[in-house]
């Protein structure tokens, strides 16, 4: 419910502080004092679309705070939670900021948010009711929340549309399913033949490498052996680099023991280049042993090789990649082996699914069913004190095939009235004038009163256009809706204002060169005044006092 409301700067309020006190709050004055512009603030702060236009003349910006007490609002708790917004147990700050140049900005709890989200709030904290917002009667959405509330099947609802939800899912994936089979049994054949290829083939990262280098070697074989052979013939033989060298060693080591030392260095060089020497003849002999010219084994490396190359470029990979292209066929042949009892898994579950959502729905459709006539007998009840005798209210449940179901059910809700004896109901859309759209949702939101808490409601003139014994139902029925919840009226009835539990009066003063409206709570003595000022008009009477004192008590 709403705590409080500060408006500052907003077209003709400059500033105002407003405590809200009783369930039932009615809100009086003059034509054209302003009553409008504070439901247009409180609109404003409820995530309605800004304009530059709402800043007062000479204001850079003008704002409007809201406070409400969530304790018992279950669908704003949730709003917040599904958008990461922290929640005080208890009071909700909402607070728009509408700037001269046609900007704005929204918070929640001094954080900044979107208007968007502001809206979504707004949406669930406070209904506004008058000629014009109650157009939303006529939205087939808003006549189904309306039915399903007063079922009382909102969870049954909401569960639904987790089923619903559910199938959608299973359905979508069986499909995704279904068509992957189809692609991989058409190119079966072609994975078949590509996976015994490989499989014969045996490819192994790395191999193209070595191959390569093994043919390199195979290519240049009979050269590098003859190279081979004639290193040979200088190391070694009568006259290799090994027998001269010894020859060398021989005639130094001889002459070292007279040469005092000088020939040591040179003595144990030549013994190091001799071992080294005969290291080298020992490697060239190794080389030239395993190195032989062989064209079949050539041949075979070659025809290797090529084979791991064309693979490759079948497949349109590297070649050291064709083991893993062989798993990924492999994995492929064996999807098409284990997709068809993957299928039947999945057909299994989808049928499930959709049997869960019939049952559901064909349930919430019989409760809707059975909740509609209740509904239009409690309605059509409150008709006739509403000014709308001979008028009639129907409720049209037309219930479709499960199949083509959607979230919200298989039903189509539909409300539709006559407003004379003899007139066939029709959608309510097209029979029912402004004025009687909103005596029709008062008469709706009394029948579903008794279906829990109502939260805020707002009823801007919901009485226009009546009075006498019908201005004094509608604030009969006013009342009884204050019970379960906050009312706040805007009136021009008497018998209406009678009935507040408090009252405020607006009223338009020029101060200091300029216009402002100003919102004042009436005390005992001037609600006498304003209500006798109200029956009436300028020059209140004796007679008009008596008269308003007459409904002030009886409402009391």
């Amino acid at each position: 419910m709403l705590l409080s409301l500060s408006i500052r700067d907003i077209v003709l309020i400059d500033k105002l502080d407003l405590d809200w006190h009783g369930n039932l709050c009615t809100l009086t004055g003059e034509t054209g004092a302003g009553k409008s512009i504070l439901l247009d603030a409180l609109g404003l702060a409820l995530g309605a679309r800004g304009d530059a236009g709402l800043v007062r003349n000479g204001a850079a910006q003008g704002s409007v705070t809201a406070v409400f007490d969530i304790s018992e609002n279950k669908p704003v708790l949730a709003v917040l939670e599904e958008n990461g917004l922290q929640a005080d147990a208890r009071e909700l700050i909402l607070r728009r900021i509408q700037t001269a140049d046609g900007r704005s900005r929204a918070f929640c709890n001094d954080a900044p948010v979107s208007v968007g989200l502001l809206a979504q709030l707004g949406s669930v904290l406070v209904e506004i009711h008058g000629q014009n917002e109650s157009q939303a009667l006529t939205d087939a959405r808003t006549q189904r929340r309306l039915l399903d509330q007063f079922a009382g099947i909102d969870d049954d609802v909401g569960a639904l549309g987790d089923l619903h939800s559910t199938k959608i899912q299973l359905e979508k994936r069986l499909a995704a399913h279904r068509d992957a089979l189809a692609r991989a049994a058409e190119e079966a054949d072609y994975l078949t033949t590509a996976v015994a290829e490989l499989q014969a083939l045996e490819p192994q990262t790395g191999e193209e490498e070595t191959l390569a280098d093994q043919r390199t070697l195979l290519m240049n074989a009979e050269k590098i052996a003859a190279d081979l052979d004639e290193a040979q013939n200088f190391l070694g033989g009568e006259t290799g680099v090994e027998t001269a060298l010894n020859g060398a060693l021989r005639r130094l080591e001889k002459a070292a023991p007279d040469a005092a030392g000088k020939l040591d260095g040179a003595v144990t060089a030549l013994d190091r280049a001799l071992i080294e020497a005969a290291e080298a003849h020992e490697a060239v002999l190794v080389a030239a042993s395993e190195i032989r010219h062989d064209p079949a084994e050539l041949a075979r490396v070659e025809d290797r090789l090529f084979a791991l190359r064309a693979a490759a470029r079948k497949h349109n990979v590297g070649c050291n990649d064709l083991p893993d292209v062989l798993t990924q066929l492999e994995q492929q042949l064996n999807d098409i082996d284990g997709g068809a009892d993957r299928l039947a898994e999945m057909e299994i579950a989808y049928e499930a699914a959709k049997t869960a959502y019939r049952d559901a729905a064909l349930k919430v459709s019989a409760a809707r069913t059975k909740a509609a006539g209740e509904l239009d007998e409690c309605v059509n009840g409150e008709l006739a004190p509403l000014k709308l005798d001979g008028g009639r209210f129907e409720t049209r449940v037309d219930t479709g095939d499960a199949e083509e179901g959607g979230a919200d059910g298989i039903d189509r809700i539909s409300f539709e009235a006559s407003t004379n004896p003899g007139m066939a109901p029709g959608p309510i859309a097209r029979i029912a004038s402004g004025g009687e759209l909103a005596r029709f949702m008062l008469a709706l939101k009394v029948s579903l009163a008794g279906s829990g808490h109502i939260g805020t409601l707002i009823f801007d003139e919901v009485d226009a256009g009546v009075g006498g014994a019908v201005a004094e139902a509608v604030g009969v029925r006013l009342h009884k809706l204050a019970e379960l919840g906050q009312v706040l009226v805007v009136t021009h009835s008497p018998q209406v204002a009678a009935r507040g539990d408090f009252h405020w009066k607006v009223s338009k003063t020029s101060e200091l060169e300029a216009t402002v409206t100003r919102v004042n709570p009436l005390d005992a003595d001037a609600r006498l005044e304003e209500v006798a000022r109200m029956l009436s008009g300028a020059n209140v009477t004796s007679e008009a006092r008596a008269a308003a004192g007459k409904l002030l008590e009886a409402d009391a």
